[in-house]
């Protein structure tokens, strides 16, 4: 493989975008490719490459080492599976699927071929979360007893028309869009869980879709999770609490609209009582996705299993599937 990293875009939105910047000059963007030509050409503009509106075409191409898979959620396990198919590493959007089961041709791809597939779970690498997890890992709060995860924001005037209210398209509404983020980090901390409890309502959209989510989610040792995930939270909200036998750890915000990122550790003392308190904040720029991208490179480098990957993705997508059959 080439020393620079050839890689192909599909999908130029928004997250396409961000994706292409996240590459810094660890990788050249060959080719960015997107149903609307307009947007392929006005992402392709800054990166000097070329464009399509075939995703096959883009793919297949000889000079292409690795495909950012960027688009809705239908085509996310199609598109990686070819890439896949074709020895191309792959970094896709988080569901990964509108269903778990799409993503074993994808696995099944991969294995065969050796490419790398990483599922894009970038609030892993937000500087709170890393923190978080190391003060976790070196048993400052002890044995975890739960998580409480919210997350939300209020939607836009016409959300209800776009490709997230079509089910066909999105798989689901609010669970899969934000919350499989909150189930991603519980597992993160906890492994795996079940669901024992939920709900996914409509309360004030009209669309076919839920917008909010409510998961009660629990560890084969009874550890719990607590998580919602919103479309009616009109003020944006990322809060992520960590519970210990010893200490807390309480995360919010994510930068931007979400509010400054901000990590406070509770620290238990024997005689219990008020808790001395670190704070820790990161005023700065959010570079989760530059991170990740850095992991996929060494995923590659290093020919490892990607963390998180395809078995993680199903694991939040089968929870999701739980609570979307508990409603029948």
């Amino acid at each position: 493989m080439r020393s620079n990293l050839s890689v192909a875009v599909i999908g130029c939105g928004f997250i396409g975008q961000k994706r292409a910047r996240s590459l810094q000059n660890r990788a050249t963007v060959a080719i960015c490719c997107d149903i609307q030509a307009a947007k392929a050409e006005a992402l392709a503009q800054h990166y000097d490459a070329d464009i399509t509106t075939d995703w096959q075409a883009a793919i297949t191409r000889e000079d292409v080492d690795a495909v950012l898979v960027c688009t809705t959620h239908d085509l996310l396990a199609p598109i990686a599976e070819c890439a896949a198919r074709h020895g191309k590493h792959v970094l896709m959007e988080k569901p990964g699927a509108c269903r778990s089961q799409e993503l074993d041709p994808v696995a099944h791809a991969a294995q065969r071929t050796g490419a790398k597939v990483r599922v894009g779970f970038n609030h892993r690498y937000h500087r709170s979360l890393q923190k978080a997890r190391g003060i976790y890992d070196s048993g400052a709060i002890g044995d975890l007893l739960y998580i409480r995860g919210r997350y939300g924001h209020g939607g836009r005037i016409g959300y209800d028309r776009e490709w997230r209210a079509n089910p066909q398209i999105s798989g689901g509404g609010e669970a899969v869009d934000q919350g499989v983020h909150l189930i991603d980090l519980a597992r993160w901390f906890l492994g795996d869980m079940n669901l024992v409890g939920g709900r996914a309502p409509t309360y004030f959209w009209k669309m076919p879709v839920e917008d909010n989510a409510f998961f009660l989610l629990e560890t084969p040792s009874q550890q719990v999770a607590f998580l919602h995930a919103s479309w009616t939270e009109w003020k944006n909200l990322f809060s992520f609490e960590i519970c210990g036998r010893v200490g807390k750890l309480e995360i919010t915000g994510l930068g931007g609209s979400y509010g400054t990122e901000r990590l406070v550790h509770y620290q238990m003392l024997p005689e219990m009582g008020p808790p001395p308190t670190t704070i820790y904040e990161y005023p700065m720029a959010d570079d989760s996705w530059e991170r990740e991208f850095s992991e996929f490179l060494q995923d590659i480098e290093e020919d490892r299993a990607p963390q998180p990957g395809i078995p993680d993705a199903q694991a939040a997508l089968r929870i999701v599937e739980q609570l979307y059959r508990s409603r029948t």
